[in-house]
C-alpha cells in the first residue's frame, strides 16, 4: 500500500513536500516514482529514483525545480517541488516497481490513491 500526502492549495513560486509512506512490504529494493494527471489528460511522468536513491531521473518541466528522494529506513520517498507554477496543478501519484529503477513510463505494479496540488496565479 501507498499513501500519499503533503498536498494543498499553495500560491506561484511557494514550495510543498509530498511524501509517500510505503506498507505492507519491503519497498527498499524498488524503484519508486511520482506521477501527476489533470483531469482529462494522461498520466504524466514527474520524478524517479532507483532503489538506493543514488540514481534519479525527471521530466524536462520540472528539472530544477523538483527534487525526489527516498527514506527506505522509513518506507518513505519524497518529492520536494520548489517554485511551482500554476501548470503544476494536479494530482499527483506515487508508484513503486520491483525493478530497481528509475522507470520513466507509468509501467508501475503499485500506485497510491493520489494529493491533490493547486497551484495559484
Amino acid at each position: 500500500q501507498l499513501v500519499e500526502s503533503g498536498g494543498g492549495l499553495v500560491q506561484a513560486g511557494d514550495s510543498l513536500r509530498l511524501s509517500c509512506v510505503a506498507s505492507g512490504r519491503s519497498f527498499s529494493s524498488y524503484g519508486m516514482g511520482w506521477f501527476r494527471q489533470v483531469p482529462g489528460e494522461e498520466r504524466e511522468f514527474v520524478a524517479a529514483t532507483d532503489w538506493s536513491g543514488g540514481t534519479t531521473e525527471y521530466a524536462d518541466s520540472v528539472e530544477g525545480r523538483f527534487t525526489i528522494s527516498r527514506d527506505n529506513a522509513r518506507s518513505t520517498v519524497y518529492l520536494q517541488m520548489d517554485s511551482l507554477k500554476p501548470e503544476d496543478t494536479a494530482v499527483y501519484y506515487c508508484a513503486a516497481d520491483p525493478r530497481p529503477g528509475p522507470i520513466v513510463v507509468a509501467m508501475y505494479d503499485y500506485w497510491g490513491r493520489g494529493t491533490q496540488v493547486t497551484v495559484s496565479s
